[in-house]
């Protein structure tokens, strides 16, 4: 239902007739939507989406309030415990909530609202639609818990929220939540962490100032993600320059064809000294969030900013064999203090349980999933350790071990040996 109607919705955004054009694309696909009850069988997300369109209304969506950036580190339910996806994801998404922001209702707008409803717009009871989803987005179905959490907000904090003197700690919250999103933007150069977020940052800064320079800088990012195939114009969800380099440049460099390859690896070479992470994010990078960056590589160039374990730890892999071989082939090593920022990362990011997750230490407890907004998506509200990550990671320290044996030697030993545990706890019976 989410894929069927926004995609039905741009098709007549960008000029498409409801009927006839397109091997009558939009006229098969709203005859899916409307068998199925309408556009208010859509998930949790395409309600966001359809409220700042207008093609729904605010009042049918589950709150998001943006005083949940409020709270303290030490509260229980705190955002740097979520999943860095799903706490930037919902980061703008509260922001656009708790502004209740709606684009201009042009006709074509009020065509969508008759051509995506099963009932006069003006008569839906959007209160009963909040919980309302398709059958076949609904791979994930709300526990008790959250549903209970959202009713309470939506009968009582919301109503409350929005009136004097109340509205005056929505108006904070907003406040903290745009503070919040420039400063992500800013962080990463405007890539933001992935598509999705980079869309919804982009649009609340736009919505914020249509003409500011936060908008303008987001403009000037987008081809990041777009790129033209022979079928048409893409979107990707985030690229991946360095995890493919640092792949490529491990095989090629099996091969030992380095007469034939030199260059080629000399390039790969310096591709990944330059796109190593140099910096932490800016001030107190700790309040808003985030964790220690510098040392590290992200999944695609040294602008997105956000540290990632196994492209971290698979870019060391090729820059300490790159260390070991003539300079006049592959070029100069990668300078010492580099090396030494990117074991510091790899040291960072692990559990107690010795396993390794991908973006930041785990930190949630295990009921956060209870509170999973998103229907068609599993385990997304906290961080996981994952056997491919502490793999790379494990493979890694004992490659650098081999360039700088005396570099924190007991703490990269403890390491290696806590994540090879991690590794034999979570083997199947059979083996794999």
């Amino acid at each position: 239902m989410l894929c069927t109607t926004l995609n039905y919705i741009c098709l007549r955004l960008l000029g498409v007739g409801h009927d006839g054009d397109l091997n009558n694309a939009c006229e098969r696909a709203r005859k899916w939507i409307l068998d199925r009850g309408g556009v208010t069988a859509i998930s949790s997300w395409g309600k966001i989406w359809l409220s700042i369109l207008g093609v729904y209304e605010w009042s049918g969506c589950n709150p998001m309030p943006p005083e949940f950036w409020l709270f303290p580190s030490y509260f229980p339910i705190n955002p740097a415990r979520m999943l860095c996806y799903c706490r930037l994801t919902y980061l703008p998404m509260s922001y656009l909530y708790g502004r209740k922001f709606v684009g201009p209702i042009t006709p074509l707008i009020l065509q969508l609202r008759q051509e995506l409803h099963t009932e006069p717009y003006d008569e839906i009871d959007w209160s009963e639609k909040r919980h309302l989803c398709a059958k076949e987005d609904l791979h994930y179905p709300h526990s008790l818990p959250p549903i209970l959490l959202w009713d309470s907000l939506y009968l009582f904090s919301e109503p409350l929220l929005n009136r004097w003197p109340f509205n005056k700690l929505r108006k904070k919250a907003l406040k903290v939540a745009m503070d919040l999103i420039h400063y992500e933007d800013e962080s990463s150069r405007y890539i933001t962490i992935a598509c999705v977020i980079k869309i919804l940052c982009m649009l609340a800064c736009w919505v914020e100032d249509p003409n500011g320079i936060y908008f303008k800088k987001h403009l000037a990012r987008i081809a990041d993600y777009f790129w033209v195939g022979e079928d048409g114009m893409k979107m990707q969800g985030i690229a991946s320059q360095i995890w493919d380099a640092s792949l490529l440049l491990q095989a090629l460099i099996a091969t030992n064809l380095y007469d034939e390859i030199g260059l080629t690896l000399m390039k790969g070479h310096n591709f990944l000294k330059n796109s190593q992470v140099r910096n932490n994010p800016s001030g107190d990078f700790k309040r808003m969030f985030r964790h220690i960056s510098k040392g590290s590589w992200t999944y695609s160039n040294g602008d997105h900013g956000w540290q990632v374990s196994d492209c971290t730890a698979e870019s060391l892999k090729c820059c300490v064999s790159f260390a070991m071989m003539a300079p006049e082939m592959v070029g100069e090593k990668m300078e010492e203090q580099q090396f030494y920022d990117a074991v510091n990362v790899l040291l960072s990011l692990q559990s107690k349980n010795g396993g390794y997750p991908a973006w930041e230490p785990a930190g949630g407890a295990f009921w956060w999933e209870w509170l999973n907004p998103v229907e068609f998506l599993e385990d997304l509200t906290k961080e996981y350790e994952y056997v491919e990550c502490t793999s790379s990671s494990i493979q890694a320290l004992a490659n650098f071990k081999k360039l700088y044996p005396g570099h924190r030697k007991i703490e990269i030993e403890n390491c290696i040996r806590k994540a090879a545990k991690f590794l034999e706890d979570v083997q199947y019976p059979d083996g794999s």
